[in-house]
């Protein structure tokens, strides 16, 4: 079975439960709260295979920046403009991403062909260990839809704090 089947609907029912886990954190970090979610990216990612789920590659379109733009176009020998042309879209905010979903380099096997030059967004989604996570609880929130490893990550936090 598929990690995430269900997991949109699941997370939809806990959104609310998240959102005010989310707010209570964000107005009062617990200390250590950046080690915390370490250990529990560390815990959660050990028992998911995301080659089985790859939901955020299937569903998110990833912003890209001109960094990722020339390095993903150099690999695929293209000029950057024709990589953006073919590829991309300049969303409402001015920022490149994806043109579609599935992402274009997601294999039938969810493997990415171009996992070594993947865009900067896909090297550290699901944003789960960055410094100062509870500037970042939103997009945990909101990341919990997508990705199994968040939903339990977000479980276990309520559970804890």
């Amino acid at each position: 079975m598929n990690p995430s089947d269900g997991l949109a609907e699941i997370a939809r029912r806990k959104a609310a439960d998240f959102k005010q886990l989310a707010a209570r954190i964000r107005k009062k970090p617990p200390a250590g709260l950046d080690e915390w979610f370490a250990e529990a990216d560390e815990e959660a990612f050990s028992a998911i295979d995301c080659l089985a789920c790859a939901q955020c590659c299937k569903t998110t379109p990833p912003m890209l920046f001109e960094k990722d733009i020339e390095r993903l176009a150099s690999h695929l020998r293209m000029r950057p403009g024709n990589f953006v042309e073919q590829y991309l879209i300049l969303d409402t905010d001015g920022i490149y991403a994806m043109r579609s979903t599935p992402c274009p380099f997601l294999g039938a096997d969810n493997y990415c062909s171009v996992y070594e030059y993947r865009p900067k967004a896909c090297r550290e989604f699901p944003h789960t260990t960055h410094r100062r996570m509870y500037q970042k609880m939103q997009l945990a929130v909101t990341n919990a839809a997508i990705c199994p490893a968040v939903f339990r990550i977000l479980e276990k936090l309520e559970r804890s704090f």
